[in-house]
C-alpha cells in the first residue's frame, strides 16, 4: 500500500470543506451579537467539527481572516495562528485525551476539566475572548462531565467553550441543554474517496474501501489510510475466511506485531475490522434469511468488542487478547 501521511492535528488544519452553513451560523450568531458562550459540535468522528472548533477559536482570538481557506479561514502567518500551533495563546484551553507528547489517555481527567471555571474567571489577557476547546466531551468521566456543567451553569463573560461530540446522546442532558448545537455530517463515499485520490497516491479501488470503512468521513478515512487499515481489513477478512481452521504460523506472526508502543492500536484496528465484517456478515444473513448460528456470531462481536478497552485499561497482554479473539471467532464458526 502507497505511504500516506497521517493528517495534522485540527489546530494546524487550515482548510474546512462541506461545513459553510455551519460557519455562517457562528458568524452570524458573532457579528450579530448573539454569540452563544457554548456551542455542541455534533456529528461522526472525521468530519472537522474538532478543526471548526479551531478555526472558530481564532476568529474569537483575533486572528486575521484569509478568505483563501473559507468564511472562518485565518492567515497562515499571523501572530495568533502561530500562537495557537504552539499551544501558548494565554487566552485559549484545550481539554483533550492525548497528551502533549501524542501518547492517549483513557478520560480526560476531572483534574484538567476544573481548569475550566479559572481558566474563564480570568478576563482575557490579549484577545477579545477567552476560549476553551473540549475534544471530545464524550471523553469526559462523570466528575469532569459535571465540572463542566458547572461551568455552562455560570456563563463567562467574553468567554466560549466549544464542546466536540461524536456521540451526544451519552452526554448529561444539563450539558446539552445549555449548548447550541451545530450538526456536521459526513459528506458520503463518492467525495471522501475522492478526496482521498487528490490528497494521496491511493488507487480509486483503496480510496473507495477506505471511504467505505470510514462511513464517507473523510478525516477518519485519511487517518485509517495513515494506519494501514486495508492491510488490516486484509487480514481480518484472511482470518473470517479461514474459519474455523486458522494458520497458526501467520496468527503467531500477526500476535507478534501487537508487541511495543504501536501494538495498541494495531491490535484495535485488527479487531475494530474483524467486528466490522461480522457485523456485515450478520446482516447479510439476517435479511438473506439464513441465522443458522448466527446468535453465536453477535456473542463473538460483543465479546471482541470490549477487548480493545480491557487490555488497555487493565494492561493486559495483547497477544494472549487476540489468541482469546481467535477462540471466540473458531467457536462460533463450528456453531455456524
Amino acid at each position: 500500500m502507497a505511504d500516506v501521511a497521517a493528517p495534522p492535528h485540527p489546530r494546524d488544519a487550515f482548510a474546512l470543506e462541506g461545513a459553510q452553513a455551519q460557519e455562517q451560523a457562528f458568524l452570524d450568531a458573532l457579528e450579530r451579537g448573539r454569540l452563544h458562550h457554548a456551542w455542541l459540535l455534533t456529528g461522526p468522528e472525521g468530519v472537522g467539527k474538532a478543526t471548526f472548533a479551531f478555526r472558530a477559536a481564532r476568529r474569537l482570538l483575533g486572528a486575521a481572516p484569509d478568505a483563501n481557506f473559507g468564511l472562518l479561514g485565518a492567515r497562515m502567518t499571523d501572530p495568533v495562528v502561530r500562537q495557537v500551533s504552539a499551544r501558548s495563546h494565554p487566552d485559549l484551553l484545550v481539554l483533550e485525551r492525548y497528551t502533549e507528547d501524542g501518547k492517549p489517555r483513557k478520560v480526560i481527567p476531572v483534574d484538567e476539566a476544573r481548569q475550566l471555571g479559572a481558566f474563564f474567571s480570568q478576563t482575557p489577557a490579549t484577545a477579545p475572548y477567552r476560549v476553551a476547546i473540549v475534544d471530545a466531551a464524550d471523553d469526559l468521566n462523570v466528575n469532569a462531565a459535571n465540572a463542566i456543567l458547572k461551568t455552562l451553569e455560570e456563563p463567562p463573560p467574553r468567554g466560549v467553550l466549544l464542546l466536540v461530540s461524536h456521540a451526544p446522546g451519552r452526554l448529561l442532558p444539563t450539558i446539552r441543554s445549555r449548548c447550541r448545537r451545530l450538526a456536521f455530517t459526513a459528506p458520503g463515499e463518492a467525495i471522501t474517496a475522492g478526496f482521498l485520490e487528490t490528497r494521496t497516491s491511493l488507487s480509486p479501488e483503496q480510496a473507495t474501501r477506505l471511504a467505505r470503512m470510514a462511513g464517507g468521513a473523510p478525516g477518519l478515512a485519511l487517518r485509517l489510510a495513515a494506519a494501514d487499515a486495508l492491510k488490516a481489513d486484509d487480514e481480518a477478512h484472511e482470518i473470517l475466511r479461514s474459519l474455523p481452521r486458522l494458520d497458526d504460523g501467520a496468527l503467531l506472526a500477526l500476535a507478534d506485531s501487537f508487541r511495543g508502543p504501536e501494538g495498541q492500536g494495531r491490535f484495535n484496528l485488527l479487531i475494530e475490522r474483524i467486528m466490522d465484517q461480522i457485523r456485515t456478515m450478520a446482516v447479510s444473513q439476517a435479511t438473506g434469511g439464513g441465522g443458522v448460528g448466527l446468535d453465536r456470531w453477535v456473542q463473538a462481536w460483543e465479546r471482541l468488542g470490549v477487548l480493545p478497552d480491557q487490555t488497555e485499561g487493565l494492561n493486559l497482554d495483547r497477544a494472549d487478547a487476540f489468541w482469546t479473539a481467535m477462540r471466540e471467532l473458531r467457536a462460533a464458526a463450528r456453531a455456524a
